[in-house]
């Protein structure tokens, strides 16, 4: 039993570099990313970035949480959303600065109809990673569903200020800055 014990420890410590390299190759992936994404000179060349970028964020956790993440995201697609909630809650509690775990548990809680909870996920995203478009765009369109045309117009911006050249990007900021200031943009 001590021997189990010991060899496991052991190959715990010896996997923690690994996965410590595993996190930083995905982090400086990530900056990369980003950095490109920023300076994209069309909205064809941002929105293939985007993907990436999302693409990396689901599966940056462990294999326990890409396995959760992947099927959080499945019971959503199916109008699951309460099982989705208890999915991606569990991989934020194996990996509780996964940025992403807490975008995707908040889509779900808006879907299930709770918005103060996926206002709150929002803001811990945004806490763990504030260069998460895809949260802000998550934000804007919830406020815009409220109702809540200047917190729509100013997610949007911040949209913007990270991934200037998003798809029908331009478009939807004129619109929203109509809507919140009522001014043609």
């Amino acid at each position: 039993m001590a021997t189990k014990f010991v060899l496991l420890i052991a190959l715990l410590f010896a996997a923690l570099p690994a996965a410590a390299q595993n996190a930083n190759d995905r982090r400086a992936t990530l900056d990369k990313l980003l950095g490109a994404l920023k300076a994209a000179p069309s909205e064809e060349v941002a929105g293939p970035l985007e993907q990436q970028i999302r693409e990396l964020e689901l599966t940056a956790g462990t294999p326990a949480v890409t396995l959760l993440m992947g099927r959080g995201l499945r019971e959503m697609k199916a109008d699951a959303n309460q099982d989705a909630i208890e999915d991606f809650s569990d991989a934020i509690t194996l990996d509780p600065n996964l940025a992403e775990a807490y975008h995707q548990r908040a889509i779900a809680r808006f879907a299930a109809g709770d918005t103060p909870g996926a206002i709150a996920d929002l803001q811990a995203t945004v806490q763990h990673e504030p260069r998460s478009f895809a949260a802000f765009q998550t934000l804007a369109a919830i406020a815009e569903a409220r109702k809540d045309w200047k917190g729509a117009y100013e997610a949007w911006q911040k949209v913007m200020e990270i991934d200037p050249k998003t798809p029908g990007g331009e478009e939807r900021l004129k619109h929203l800055r109509r809507r919140a200031l009522g001014e043609e943009a």
